[in-house]
């Protein structure tokens, strides 16, 4: 069962409460998210863009605005060289865009994800020489292309770099026996990377799109183009969408970005995005960050994984309404197939793990040859979420195995494949999410190796629940509570949705719901003698067989039948919930015990 902490964090919760006009459970859930001085607090609720840092903050963003205009100004021909997945393909769209407005002749390349593999590789550079282009503007990718950009300056092509990625780095021993990290930073013309240790940047937490966000910026500032000014709200929707599809953390800049990003999607006049949003109905006017990391932002990956990332840029480039519905269509089906395929793969790697008896392994290293190889970090991130470990899939690709890795807290994945360097073709990536390649031979022994390093305890591998306030449920559903409670959105990583407990909850009945009747809503009683709905869309074979542990083998059935009377303690969140024009508060639960 997971661990389930408390926040105790200490503040003056009345004083923030009276200052900013809210109430002080919301005050100590804003103190939980990491928060401490007053100043800090009027940001994280009224933070604005002239808050963020300037983009000449970023090490060779100077170079790079006098290079890029400077080769435009010559006429010569540049490339904006992405990525597959959804940070890539905003990023490549900024910057395509930002130059083009600036009068570049600029085209774009987005590697394929099974012929091609991640970000820069010789058959892009090559290319790029055939087609004439002078200068390569990288996005989301190229801190690690070392090779592949000493090859390009071979045949007369700038590179700049704009990444987020970690730097490749060696240890080296010094004389006097320390040892220091060295960063092997590519030969390009500029590298953008807020992850640089010389760089100055404030908050090295941003996305790829961001990185290009900023480079739109610092090139607008510099060269007060009225056009690309006019872009940047556009830009800035883009940069919103891919700090929350990459799963940035929700914090300090981001927060602004994101929430900044949010207000400008619901007027959005990218033909593409609206689109997307009609075929998923969402109303533009409330789109939020879960509707954008669970449904527009798996559609536009899609393309990238089963067929080709182009689709989805050019979905967001078109400005035909007609096309763009096209497109979006397309997109929503690749999504839906999607779905299966993941369903299918998840499956397969659970089995794998009971068939190979791996319950000890602390790290799960999982060799499926028949799961299609774009859905390997898919499949990584839910059986982690299953196990609460740290989970590398592999696939069958090409050319030997590729594979991606989702992490924990307590374990940086970065690191750990820094280790066993020697085992891998190529690797990168950051603390809680990795991409790998290597041969087939090689996979047992990664395995073993990768186990032998963890130093993860017993302790790191239970899951931690942090709860923000303990509250019934009686005062948490009060509509002020929920209403007060908006002041802390945007969610997601860095700043999630809060979670609350209530002890001693009665169960007395539950309706399966679903076309797949894979969830539920459970009838409860509070302590103060009050009827609440709750809506679960978890695991219910593992409630089931927790309560069946508890209560006996028919108390699931009991519940089925309106006959229960189970005393638990649960962790939920209130929401709000619009139904047929009828909005009403809604808890989900979340755990129990």
């Amino acid at each position: 069962m997971e661990k389930w902490i408390v926040h105790m964090k200490k503040a003056d919760f009345a004083a923030w409460s009276a200052r900013f006009h809210i109430s002080p459970v919301t005050a100590r859930i804003i103190r939980n998210r990491g928060i401490e001085e007053t100043e800090d607090v009027e940001r994280f609720l009224r933070g604005s863009l002239e808050d963020c840092p300037s983009p000449f903050l970023l090490k060779d963003m100077e170079r790079a605005v006098n290079l890029i205009p400077e080769a435009i100004g010559a006429g010569k021909k540049l490339r904006v060289i992405g990525d597959y997945d959804v940070d890539g393909i905003c990023s490549s769209y900024i910057l395509t865009k930002g130059l083009s407005l600036l009068g570049a002749l600029v085209d774009t390349a987005i590697p394929h994800r099974i012929h091609d593999g991640y970000g820069l590789n010789e058959h892009l550079i090559e290319a790029a020489a055939e087609d004439g282009v002078e200068m390569i503007v990288t996005c989301d990718n190229g801190i690690a292309a070392a090779e592949q950009i000493a090859l390009a300056a071979e045949k007369g092509i700038q590179v700049i770099v704009t990444d987020h990625h970690e730097v490749p780095f060696r240890e080296v021993t010094a004389r006097d026996g320390q040892v220091r990290r060295e960063e092997l930073l590519p030969p390009a013309a500029a590298v953008i990377d807020p992850k640089q240790e010389q760089c100055r940047y404030p908050f090295p937490g941003i996305c790829g799109a961001v990185v290009a966000f900023k480079l739109m910026q610092a090139l607008q500032e510099r060269t007060g183009s009225s056009a690309l000014q006019n872009a940047m709200d556009e830009f800035l929707e883009f940069a919103a969408i891919a700090t929350v599809c990459d799963v940035m953390e929700l914090k300090q800049e981001n927060r602004i970005l994101v929430k900044e990003g949010l207000k400008r999607l619901a007027n959005s006049h990218n033909p593409g995005l609206r689109a997307l949003m009609e075929v998923n109905e969402i109303d533009p006017g409330k789109v939020n960050g879960y509707q954008i990391g669970f449904v527009l932002g798996p559609c536009l990956n899609a393309t990238g994984r089963l067929d080709t990332a182009q689709k989805a840029l050019e979905l967001l480039q078109t400005t035909s309404r007609e096309k763009a519905i096209r497109l979006a269509r397309e997109l929503k089906q690749l999504n839906d197939t999607r779905k299966q395929l993941t369903l299918e793969g998840i499956e397969e790697a659970l089995n794998y793990i009971a068939e190979h008896c791996m319950d000890q392994d602390r790290v799960l290293v999982l060799y499926l040859p028949r799961v299609h190889e774009s859905l390997a970090g898919i499949i990584a991130g839910r059986i982690r979420e299953h196990y609460y470990k740290p989970v590398f899939v592999l696939t069958k690709a090409e050319q030997g195995v590729k594979g991606s890795g989702r992490s924990i807290e307590e374990y940086h994945m970065y690191r750990a494949l820094n280790q066993v360097e020697e085992l891998l073709d190529r690797y990168g990536g950051h603390a809680m999410a990795a991409g790998l390649s290597l041969s087939e031979d090689k996979v047992e022994t990664l395995r073993r190796r990768l186990n032998e390093n963890c130093q993860l305890t017993e302790e790191d591998l239970r899951e931690k629940v942090a709860i923000d306030v303990p509250m019934p449920m009686d005062y948490a559903g009060m509509k002020a509570v929920v209403d007060d409670l908006e002041v802390l959105e945007p969610f997601g990583v860095g700043n999630p949705k809060p979670l609350f407990a209530q002890k001693d909850l009665r169960f007395i009945r539950a309706v399966r719901l679903g076309a797949n009747r894979n969830f539920a809503r459970f009838t409860a009683i509070t302590p103060d003698g009050n009827r609440v709905q709750m809506i679960y869309f978890g695991n219910l074979e593992k409630f089931q067989e927790y309560l069946a542990e508890k209560y006996g083998p028919d108390s699931m059935e009991n519940l089925y039948a309106g006959k229960g009377d189970y005393l638990l303690s649960v962790v939920y969140q209130p929401g709000k919930h619009v139904y047929q024009g009828l909005e009403e508060i809604e808890f989900r639960l979340q755990y129990y015990c």
